[in-house]
This record gives C-alpha cells, structure tokens and sequence, in this order.
C-alpha cells in the first residue's frame, strides 16, 4: 500500500510535489527530521573514518571530536552540491525541452522515428507531455506510411493502363496489322481508358466522402425497392455468367442518403457477380432486425483467406491482386462501401460461408436522427 502510494506521488510530480501537498505545519517537521536522519549517518561516517586514520596518525580525544565535527559539516556540504547537481530540476527541465524540440525538429523534415526514453521518477508532472508527445509522433508517423503507400498504389493503378494503351497505340502504327488485331488493339485501348475513367471516378468520390461536409442528404425511401432495381439492373452480368439467385426481401422503409447507399448496393452485388464463377449462385436478403435494416450479399466464390479479411477495406488492398486486375477492379469498392455506411452511422463487414464464398453484412439505422458523422 505504502509503494502505490509512492507511486501515486512521484506520477503526479516527484517528491517535490508530495513535499508540497503536506501541511504547512509539517514543512519544518519534515525538513528538520532529514535535516538530522542525514547530520547523524554523516557523522557517524566521519566519526568512524578518524577513527580508522586515528591508527595511522595518533591524536587527542578532544581533537578528534572537534575535527569530526568539521568533517561532517563539510560531508553535509558536499552531499549538498551532489545532490543539487544530479537532481536540479532545471537542469532536468532543459534537458527534457532540448530533447523535445530536436525531436519536433526531426519530426518537421518528416522524420516520426521518435524514440525519448524519460523515466517518471526524473520527469515528474513532464511525463505524461513526453508521454502523449511519443504517442502522436507515432501516429503521424503511421499516417505518412499510409499516405506514402496511398501515392503508390495511385501511381501503380494509373501506370498500369498507360503503359497498356501506350503500347498498343504503338502497335497501331504499323502497317502490317490485319483489321481484326487493328480491332483488337483499339478494343484494349477502350477497355484501359474505362479503367482510368472508374479510377478516377472512384478517386474523387472516395475524397468527396472523407472530406469534411461529405454529400449526404437523407430522405425516407423504401430499401427493398432500390434493391430489386439495382439487381434489375445488373441482369446482363449476372445472367451473363448463369448465376442462380435467391433473393428474399421483406418491406423497409429506410431514412439514408438514397443515391449513396445506390452505390453501396451496386459495387457489393457487381463484387458478388465479379467473384462468383460460372454457373453459381448469388444471395440477397433484407430484414429488420430491432431498429436496423440488416442487408446479407452472399456469393458462392472462392472465399477470402483469413489472413486477408481485416484489411479488405482498406484503400488499394487487393487479397488476390491478379484476379482483382482481371476483373478490372481498382481496390476501392470496398473502402467507398465502408466510408457510405459509417456515414450513416451503421456498419459493414465480410466473412467467409461455411461451406463456400464469402457473406458480406451491411447493418443501417432505420432513422437518421444523429447528427451527421
């Protein structure tokens, strides 16, 4: 009990400041008894130590008390200069200051690999400042790993179709093309410039969503309807494939931005359709569920691997990145997904089936009474 108390004090300042925190009246108390716990142990210690010279150099009994008196006191004054030497906070104060401002400085030119090591013993009511100052510049510094990652996906996604249209916009050139590779090549210059088209598009809406007034303009609409148009609307790529559909929706009305939550159900269902092989089967299903919508998009693909499920909603994440650029998929579906469904304060998340493909859940509030987050 008497170490956490310890403890307690010198987390909220050291020993000064549990000095400070006692009674007025027991100040002098206090300071007399160090006062003479520290005059006793340094007499005694001069005291034995001519003693021990007293074998060596023969001296009077009145002498030797006189001259132990006057050790002690210069014992005293030195333990003084000491102390006040390894323990002034000044000099602790500074030192933690310089220390901060070379870190600041490092961190100015982009360098977030701050490491201060204080102990609280010694940093006192400093602590928990070097304490939250280490705390964000990791922070920042995993913010600018994602950025500089970010930059390069960007680069990479936007590469990728240039150097594909470049080359075959070269090919073009030649005279000994017949008219169906001529056919061919401009059908791939098409196809890549539609995939730097979405990549854009997907770009500029992922900004406008994270920005600080996202569009967001809710209304009450009716979720079961929207979702039959939108697997309406989706019947060539699905039909395309021979997929099977099981869809069961019962009735909800929903208050939500309807245009967003559009495109929640367009890019979950074309993943559904993009990942099932041919010939499978492709779920749908909408209930209420207390005050929530609940929303289940289940496919009959390969599944994800486990290891890759938490970081699906990352930007650019790609669990299987050759499937993903055959399919032209660009790694943002899923963080638009995430960021439209946060704004209206539900949540989304996927997991694999028991025995095949994956089941993505999309949980809304049935009423948007908080304020917009």
């Amino acid at each position: 009990m008497r170490e956490q108390r310890r403890s307690e004090a010198l987390a909220a300042g050291g020993t000064r400041a549990w000095f400070e925190r006692l009674p007025p009246p027991l100040h002098f108390l206090t300071g007399v008894s160090v006062f003479l716990s520290c005059y006793s142990i340094l007499w005694t210690a001069a005291h034995f130590l001519l003693r021990a010279l007293g074998g060596l150099l023969p001296m009077p009994g009145t002498l030797r008390e006189y001259l132990t008196l006057i050790l002690t006191f210069f014992l005293f004054g030195l333990s003084i200069v000491v102390i006040r030497y390894l323990f002034r906070p000044e000099a602790r104060a500074m030192q933690l200051v310089n220390a901060l401002t070379d870190a600041m400085s490092r961190m100015g030119k982009g360098d977030f690999n701050v490491n201060l090591e204080v102990n609280p013993r010694y940093a006192g009511q400093y602590y928990e400042v070097v304490k939250n100052f280490k705390q964000m510049a990791a922070d920042l510094g995993q913010i600018e790993d994602m950025r500089q990652q970010f930059v390069a996906n960007v680069s990479h996604e936007i590469q990728s179709p240039l150097t594909s249209i470049k080359g075959f916009a070269q090919a073009l050139k030649s005279d000994r093309l017949s008219e169906t590779q001529r056919k061919h090549y401009l059908d791939i210059i098409e196809a890549e410039s539609e995939r730097l088209s979405r990549l854009s598009d997907n770009l500029l809406k992922l900004t406008t969503l994270e920005s600080k007034r996202p569009p967001y303009q809710p209304r009450a609409y009716k979720l079961d309807r929207q979702l039959r148009q939108v697997v309406l609307a989706a019947e060539p790529q699905w039909q395309a494939k021979r997929l099977e559909l099981d869809i069961r929706l019962c009735e909800c009305e929903l208050e939500a931005d309807e245009e967003l939550l559009r495109q929640v159900w367009v890019n979950l269902l074309h993943n559904a359709i993009k990942f099932t092989p041919e010939g499978g089967a492709l779920g749908l299903s909408l209930t209420v569920t207390g005050g929530s919508a609940v929303v289940h998009v289940e496919d009959t693909g390969p599944g994800v691997p486990p290891e890759h499920l938490p970081r699906l909603f990352e930007r650019f994440y790609k669990a299987d990145k050759s499937r993903n650029r055959a399919a032209g998929g660009s790694g943002l579906g899923l963080s638009i997904v995430q960021r439209i469904v946060h704004l209206h304060h539900g949540e989304v998340s996927i997991g694999n089936r028991l025995v095949a493909g994956t089941r993505v859940t999309v949980e809304l509030p049935l009423s948007q009474s908080g304020s917009q987050s």
